[in-house]
C-alpha cells in the first residue's frame, strides 16, 4: 500500500524545508540496490519492504512515508531517535551496523516490523539516496553552484536577476533566503542538508523552475551536503582566509572548494566559470580544464585585468552614483555594463554573473539589463534617516572582505570613516587579529564590539581582535575603542560622525539576530543603526553639533 505523502503546508515547510506536493514512490529494494545497502528487518520480517516518498535526517521533522536517516554523530547516534521518527510516520530507516544493532536491542520481543537499509557509511550515500527518492530533480533543471570565500551571495543575486531578465524561471538557494520565481519561501537551514536540498529541487521543478542558482559553501562540499546534485555550471569567486576552524589549513580549504571542478569529484560541474583575479582562481581554472580536456569551451575565465575569456575594464562612476564598466566576452565585442552596487570587487562579481548567465544560455544584453538593477540585502546597504553622513551595513566578516569594503567607502568620501565590527564565536580564531588589523588600518575610528559570541567569552574574542588592531604602527592606525554592547558601539560611531563622514557597521549584514550562549536575541544592524541615527542626530543638531 502506498503511503500518503504529507502536503507541504507553510508550517511543515518551516520545520522541514519545502517539499514536492507529489513525490514519486521509491521501492526500498530499488533504493538499496542503487546505494549499495543491504535490506534487513527489525522485528517480524514483512512480506514487502514497501516504498518511501521522502527522506529526513531530523526525527522531529519526519513525515508519513519518509526514510529516516539515522546517522552516527559526534555525541549521539541517530538510531536513538528512531522511535520518534516511527511515531511520526517513517516507513523505513537508513543506518549503519551500529545503528541496526541498537535498533535490534531496543526492539526486543516487539512484534514491530521495520525495514532497515544498512550501509557502512550512510552519510556517504545520503545524497544519492535523497536524489533517488525525489526523482533526481537536478537532472531536469540547470543547477548553477557558486563557491568562493566572498561574493557568493552577491553573485547569486546578480545571476538570478540576469537570467530572469533573459526569460528564465529561477530558483535561488542562498545565505539570505530561498526564493522560487522571485517569491521567498521558508528556509530552515542556510546550507540545506542533502535531504532538504533534493526535496527543495523537486518542489522547484514542480513549480516550473528551469534554473536554480545556489551558493555552495566549503562545508557543504566537504560534508557531502550537495552529493547527488548534477551541477550544470560551477562558478568560483575568490579565496581568502575563512573557516580555518573547520579546515585544517588553507590547502584543505581550497581542496574542499575544488570538489565542484575536479575530475575525480562526484559533483564536478559540467561547465565552469572562474574568476581569475587571484592566484587561487588561476589554480582552480587549471583544475577545471583538467576535468574537461576534450572541451575547450567547458571552462571560461573572468577577470578585471586581461587576459581572460571575459574581462571587465574601464570602470567609472555615473552621475547617479552607479558603476559603469566595459565587459568584453569571448566574441570580442565590448559592451557597456551598469551596476548599482559599489566597489571594484562587485565589478568582478557582476562580470562573473554575466558570464554565468551566458553559459546558462541567456542573451548577454538581456542579462546585463537585469544585473544593472540589483540591490543585495546587507551588502553595502545604505541606511538613510536624513543624516548628513553615509551610514552603511555590510556582511563583511572576513579580513579581505572588510579591507575591500573600507577601501570602497574610502573612495566615495572625503570625510572620515568609522567602522563598527566584531568576530563570531566558535569560528576561525586565526582571523580575529587580522580583522582588528584591517579595521585599524582602514578606519579613522575602529569600534571593536561583539558579533555572535555564541558559546565563547565575548571579552576574549574582542581581546584577540584588539591585539591585531594595536599591533598596527601608530602612524598607520586610526583611533581604536572597545565597546562590547553592539547597540552602544553603533551609537558611539553615530555620535562621532560629522557631515561628510561614513559609518560602516560590518559583520552581520542581513542577519536579524545575535547568538549569545545558545540564545538568539533579536538584533538587526540596519534597524539598530537607523534607530541610533534617529535618536542621536536630532539631539546633536539641537545642541549645535556637526552631524
Amino acid at each position: 500500500m502506498h503511503p500518503s505523502p504529507q502536503p507541504s503546508t507553510p508550517d511543515a515547510a518551516a520545520v522541514g524545508g519545502l517539499r514536492p506536493e507529489n513525490p514519486p514512490f521509491t521501492a526500498l529494494t530499488d533504493l538499496a540496490a542503487r546505494i549499495g545497502a543491504r535490506l534487513e528487518w527489525i522485528g517480524s520480517p514483512g512480506a514487502d519492504a514497501g516504498e518511501v516518498t521522502g527522506v529526513e535526517l531530523r526525527a522531529q521533522a519526519v513525515r508519513r512515508g519518509d526514510l529516516f536517516a539515522a546517522l552516527p554523530g559526534a555525541h549521539t547516534h541517530g538510531a536513538e531517535f528512531v522511535g520518534v521518527a516511527i511515531a511520526a510516520g517513517a516507513s523505513a530507516v537508513l543506518t549503519d551496523d551500529a545503528g541496526v544493532a541498537m535498533l535490534a536491542a531496543r526492539t526486543g520481543e516487539s512484534d514491530a516490523s521495520l525495514p532497515v537499509l544498512v550501509h557502512p557509511d550512510p552519510r556517504q550515500v545520503l545524497g544519492e539516496a535523497s536524489a533517488t527518492i525525489y526523482g533526481h530533480p537536478s537532472e531536469h533543471m540547470q543547477i548553477i553552484g557558486i563557491t568562493g570565500t566572498s561574493g557568493k551571495t552577491t553573485t547569486s543575486y546578480l545571476v538570478e536577476a540576469g537570467l530572469a531578465a533573459a526569460g528564465h524561471t529561477i530558483g535561488l538557494v542562498g545565505t539570505i533566503e530561498t526564493r522560487v520565481a522571485g517569491h521567498r519561501v521558508p528556509s530552515a537551514l542556510t546550507t540545506p542538508e542533502a535531504p532538504q536540498l533534493h526535496a527543495l529541487f523537486a518542489a522547484m521543478r514542480e513549480r516550473g523552475i528551469d534554473t536554480v542558482v545556489m551558493e555552495v559553501s566549503s562545508h557543504a562540499l566537504a560534508l557531502g551536503r550537495v552529493d547527488g546534485v548534477r551541477f550544470s555550471i560551477g562558478a568560483f569567486t575568490n579565496l581568502s582566509q575563512d573557516h580555518l576552524d573547520f579546515h585544517k589549513d588553507f590547502d584543505d580549504y581550497f581542496n574542499a572548494k575544488s570538489r565542484l571542478f575536479a575530475a575525480d569529484s562526484a559533483v564536478c560541474a559540467q561547465r565552469a566559470v572562474i574568476c581569475t583575479d587571484d592566484r587561487w582562481g588561476v589554480r582552480m581554472a587549471e583544475i577545471a580544464r583538467h576535468a574537461h580536456p576534450a572541451d575547450a569551451d567547458a571552462v571560461e575565465t573572468v577577470s578585471t585585468h586581461p587576459p581572460a575569456d571575459w574581462t571587465a575594464t574601464a570602470t567609472s562612476s555615473s552621475d547617479t552614483g552607479n558603476q559603469v564598466f566595459t565587459l568584453t566576452g569571448p566574441d570580442g565585442t565590448p559592451r557597456t555594463a551598469t551596476l548599482r552596487l559599489p566597489g571594484h570587487y562587485n565589478v568582478a562579481n557582476a562580470a562573473l554573473a554575466a558570464a554565468i548567465c551566458c553559459s546558462a544560455g541567456a542573451d548577454v544584453d538581456a542579462a546585463l539589463a537585469g544585473i544593472a538593477n540589483v540591490d543585495v540585502p546587507g551588502r553595502v546597504e545604505r541606511v538613510e534617516r536624513g543624516q548628513g553622513f553615509l551610514a552603511v551595513v555590510d556582511y563583511a566578516h572576513k579580513p579581505a572582505a572588510l579591507e575591500a569594503v573600507i577601501a570602497t567607502l574610502r573612495g566615495q568620501t572625503k570625510g572620515r570613516i568609522a567602522v563598527v565590527v566584531g568576530a563570531g564565536g566558535d569560528r576561525d580564531r586565526g582571523k580575529r587579529p587580522l580583522m582588528g588589523e584591517a579595521g585599524a588600518r582602514g578606519a579613522d575610528l575602529l569600534v571593536v564590539t561583539d558579533d555572535n559570541p555564541r558559546t565563547e567569552d565575548p571579552a576574549a574574542i574582542r581581546a584577540q581582535m584588539l591585539a591585531g588592531a594595536v599591533a598596527v604602527p601608530d602612524a598607520e592606525r586610526g583611533e581604536v575603542r572597545e565597546i562590547g554592547d553592539r547597540a552602544e558601539a553603533i551609537a558611539a560611531a553615530v555620535r562621532w560622525a560629522r557631515t561628510g563622514d561614513v559609518v560602516l557597521v560590518a559583520g552581520k549584514g542581513h542577519e536579524s539576530g545575535q547568538e549569545v550562549h545558545g540564545v538568539k536575541y533579536p538584533f538587526d544592524d540596519r534597524e539598530v543603526l537607523a534607530a541610533a541615527i534617529a535618536r542621536i542626530v536630532p539631539e546633536d543638531r539641537a545642541h549645535g553639533g556637526n552631524a
